[in-house]
């Protein structure tokens, strides 16, 4: 099987490889902690948290903190499993090339 094969399509954008990033060192993080680090528009990060939720890379919990709604993110052991083995693929790739 070609190294290629691991690439795996839910992460070629940007954001969506800086939202896995990020989830895959934190435990969670809420839609202000995404937004700020990634700085990106409410719009763009909520399509493409919507993206990675619909093939259950990862799990959206809503709340209330006090008054206010708050959305936190986490990476579903899915998520994990299949971002590891992009960012694997892309490290072989680049050895090759070498």
């Amino acid at each position: 099987m070609s190294i290629i094969n691991n690439i795996n399509k839910a992460f070629d954008h940007r954001i969506r490889l800086g939202i896995m990033s990020i989830l895959m060192v934190n435990e969670y993080a809420d839609f202000k902690m995404l937004k700020e680090l990634l700085s990106v528009t409410d719009g763009n990060l909520a399509s493409h948290t919507k993206a990675l939720e619909k093939v259950e890379y990862i799990k959206v919990e809503k709340q209330f903190i006090g008054r206010k709604p708050n959305t936190r993110y986490s990476a579903t052991p899915l998520g994990k499993l299949e971002f590891k083995k992009h960012i694997d693929a892309l490290e072989q790739l680049i050895r090759k090339s070498e």
